[in-house]
């Protein structure tokens, strides 16, 4: 297959193929484990930890320049993930299945994060920056993609095959392996497309370039202005959300008997694996269209308060249990769509941190800060959530968005940042 110079060939399924990982290793392993009788304080703590490649993934990432091509790193990794899903899969029947189906998704965990810092250069050296621009944004289509197909097909297959074998073992052992098939195909796939673009020149010239400069880049990034307050504010910023993401699938599962709202795994899957990913890619779009058209400086506060504001109606749920399940799409379509409009704006400012010579390595250090800010607060979820029940943890909840909101109201940047400039005809 000839794609030197076809990028529509490439791009879709190299990008599906990051997503897809992240949303079985971060969202989906939270809904099988809590169906295979896992307690909400184990799933908080050690599915939170699941995090930490993602968190330190800049410390590495110079080793994808220093040694061999990006190409044969995202093929090498997502070999990796590949074998690991289907390990886990293999591994639920088994009665120590909850730490060795950890240990294997830590490793998924390692290779995604790999995958994701090599597919992001390959797409950065393979493409011209016309072509950068104008596939930006099919990227972040198929990526979205690839979370509707974890957290919605991926969750439906799980849930039909509980009511099939009337086991969550044999379920989601079968779901696991499917998921590992399903891995291996666009491996085998982006073997054959992706474009052979680098050569053995490139990757010396990276090599020097990365030995010379880590440690300037690194440090460089602790000397902007502001840095305190804006590590502050990108630790804090999700501080509710950190937790409201671990436990929101456990709210929905869990009997009514134990303050959750009963509902099948196929109603979980259906309602945020199509309307909620349906209302998250709106959002998100709303949200990049609204700063370029008025700059950051307008929608930071409004886009922080759309994106926690919806967390009230979790409250309100857990206090008043609706017997409708139509109570609980419109509260997750609220959030969700929230949740895409809101993040626009903090995703928008990490850039504008970031900028600088040496940007792409400062936004790694930015979202590793940020991926830190998920993986602490998650840990403690379960706990938390156990000690208060489901009505005052998601108050709670709430209140831990403050500190994010105040905090940004003293960060400095251009209020037209991220606007688009108009051009002059």
């Amino acid at each position: 297959m000839n794609t030197e110079n076809k990028p529509w060939y490439w791009i879709p399924v190299l990008n599906f193929a990051s997503g897809l990982p992240y949303a079985i290793i971060i969202s989906v392993s939270v809904i099988m484990y809590k169906n295979l009788g896992i307690s909400n304080e184990d799933i908080g703590l050690y599915t939170s930890w699941l995090y930490l490649p993602w968190v330190i993934k800049p410390l590495w990432s110079p080793f994808i320049d220093l040694y061999a091509t990006k190409r044969k790193w995202f093929l090498a990794m997502q070999l990796v993930i590949s074998i690991a899903f289907l390990a886990v899969g293999f591994s639920i029947p088994t009665n120590s299945f909850f730490i060795v189906s950890l240990a294997i998704f830590w490793v998924a965990a390692f290779a995604s994060a790999s995958n994701d810092v090599a597919s992001d250069g390959f797409y950065l050296l393979a493409l011209t920056k016309d072509q950068q621009s104008f596939f930006l944004g099919i990227r972040s289509t198929f990526y979205r993609l690839s979370m509707l197909t974890g957290n919605g097909l991926i969750v439906i297959i799980g849930g039909y095959l509980e009511q099939q074998y009337g086991t969550p073992q044999k379920a989601w052992s079968y779901t696991m392996i499917i998921v590992g098939l399903l891995m291996t195909l666009l491996t085998v796939y982006n073997f054959f497309a992706t474009p052979k673009t680098e050569t053995a020149s490139q990757t010396e010239t990276s090599k020097t370039h990365s030995k010379a400069n880590f440690f300037s880049v690194f440090s460089s990034f602790f000397q902007k202005k502001q840095i305190g307050l804006v590590l502050a504010f990108i630790l804090l910023f999700r501080l509710g959300e950190s937790q409201l993401l671990k436990m929101l699938t456990p709210f929905l599962i869990d009997d009514i008997k134990v303050g959750g709202l009963g509902l099948t795994t196929q109603d979980v899957g259906v309602i945020y694996g199509t309307f909620g990913v349906l209302a998250l890619t709106i959002g998100g779009i709303l949200g990049g269209i609204a700063i370029s058209k008025h700059g950051l400086g307008k929608w930071m506060l409004p886009m922080i308060l759309a994106m926690h504001l919806p967390i009230l109606g979790f409250v309100s749920l857990a206090h008043f249990h609706p017997t409708s399940i139509y109570y609980v799409y419109i509260t997750v379509v609220a959030e969700q769509f929230g949740y895409g409009f809101g993040f626009a704006a903090f995703m928008m400012y990490l850039i504008y941190v970031a900028e600088g010579e040496s940007k792409t390595s400062h936004y790694a250090i930015a979202t590793g800060f940020m991926a830190l800010g998920m993986m602490l607060p998650g840990m403690a979820s379960g706990y938390i959530q156990e000690y208060l029940g489901y009505g005052n943890f998601f108050i709670w909840v709430f209140i831990a968005t403050i500190p994010g909101l105040i905090l940004s109201r003293f960060l400095i940047y251009p209020k037209d940042f991220g606007k688009k400039v108009e051009e002059k005809k």
